[in-house]
C-alpha cells in the first residue's frame, strides 16, 4: 500500500486519514445521515472534493443497498483554468487518486464511482433529483463554487443535504460570497453553521431544525446559538470537548494485546536457624 506524505503506516482508525474533518462536523454528518436512514429516506451521495478520503470513508458507510455514492476530484490532473491550477499546486500537491483509492479501501470493500477531473462533469455524470446528500469540498474559487452548488441543487431530492464547506475560513472568500448569494438569491435555506461548514435545503428547514435542537439540547459538549438573520434562522455550532463518533476500524486495526500477566516472584527462603 502506497503510504500517504505525512503518514508513517496504513490509516488503522479515522483519524489516522488526512485531512480536515473535525469531530462536530464527523457528529453532524453522521446524525443527519441516520436520520434519513431512520426515515426510509433513498437516495444517492455525492462528494465534490475528497483530498485523501476522511469524510469520505464516513459518507461511504451510510451508503444503503441500491444507492449510488459518486465522489469527483481532479486528483492529480489537469485543472481547467490557470486559477485552478494555481490553487491545486499550492494546496493539494501531494494528493493522488491512488493514495485516495487505498485510504479508501482501508475501510471498505469496493470504491464509490470516481470521477476524475473538474467538478463542472458533475452534471453530466449525476442524474437530477438523485441525490440525498452532497458534500461540497472542491475548489474555493467563486467560479467553481458557484456552478458546484447549481449542480448540487439539480442533483437533489427535495429533501436533500447539502454541505459547504469552508464557507467561513478566512483564506477562502470565494466560497463564502457563493455561499451567502445562494442562502439570499437561490433559495437556499441554512440549517445550521458548524466552525467549517454551512448545512442547508433547497426544502423546509424547521422540522430538521427542531430535531437538531432538540438532540443538541441534551448534549453537554457543544456551544450552540441561535438567531435571526434575513429572514432565516441560523443554528450556530462549536464544539466544547467533543469526541467523535464511533465508526469502524479500518482493515490494518491490531487490538494491542495484553500485557501477559507478571507471575508473583516467590517467597524468600526462610533463614536458617541459629546454630
Amino acid at each position: 500500500m502506497t503510504v500517504a506524505p505525512g503518514m508513517t503506516r496504513p490509516p488503522r482508525e479515522l483519524a489516522d486519514v488526512p485531512g480536515w474533518f473535525p469531530v462536530l462536523d464527523q457528529m453532524l454528518f453522521t446524525w443527519f445521515l441516520d436520520r434519513q436512514e431512520a426515515r426510509e429516506t433513498r437516495g444517492d451521495l455525492l462528494e465534490v472534493g475528497v483530498y485523501m478520503g476522511r469524510s469520505a470513508i464516513l459518507l461511504g458507510h451510510h451508503r444503503q443497498k441500491g444507492e449510488q455514492y459518486t465522489v469527483c476530484d481532479l486528483f492529480e490532473g489537469d485543472a481547467p483554468d490557470d486559477a485552478n491550477r494555481a490553487e491545486a499546486n499550492k494546496s493539494y500537491s501531494r494528493l493522488t487518486r491512488q493514495i485516495f483509492e487505498e485510504n479508501y479501501l482501508s475501510f471498505h470493500d469496493e470504491l464509490p464511482r470516481v470521477l476524475q477531473g473538474p467538478s463542472s462533469i458533475v452534471p453530466d455524470e449525476v442524474d437530477p433529483r438523485s441525490c440525498r446528500f452532497v458534500h461540497i469540498d472542491g475548489s474555493h474559487l467563486y467560479e467553481h463554487v458557484y456552478g458546484d452548488i447549481g449542480a448540487a441543487h439539480d442533483s437533489m431530492l427535495p429533501e436533500g443535504i447539502v454541505v459547504l464547506d469552508d464557507f467561513r475560513s478566512e483564506h477562502t472568500p470565494g466560497v463564502s460570497i457563493a455561499a451567502w448569494e445562494a442562502v439570499l438569491n437561490r433559495g437556499l435555506r441554512p440549517i445550521c453553521l458548524s466552525t467549517q461548514k454551512l448545512y442547508g435545503t433547497w426544502d423546509d428547514p424547521e422540522p430538521v431544525q427542531e430535531e437538531l435542537l432538540a438532540m443538541l439540547r441534551e448534549r453537554g459538549d457543544c456551544h450552540l446559538s441561535v438567531q435571526p438573520a434575513a429572514g432565516h434562522r441560523i443554528i450556530r455550532l462549536k464544539s466544547k470537548g467533543m469526541s467523535a463518533p464511533p465508526f469502524p476500524h479500518s482493515r490494518h486495526y491490531e487490538e494491542t494485546p495484553e500485557p501477559p500477566e507478571t507471575p508473583e516472584p516467590p517467597a524468600p527462603a526462610p533463614a536458617p536457624a541459629p546454630a
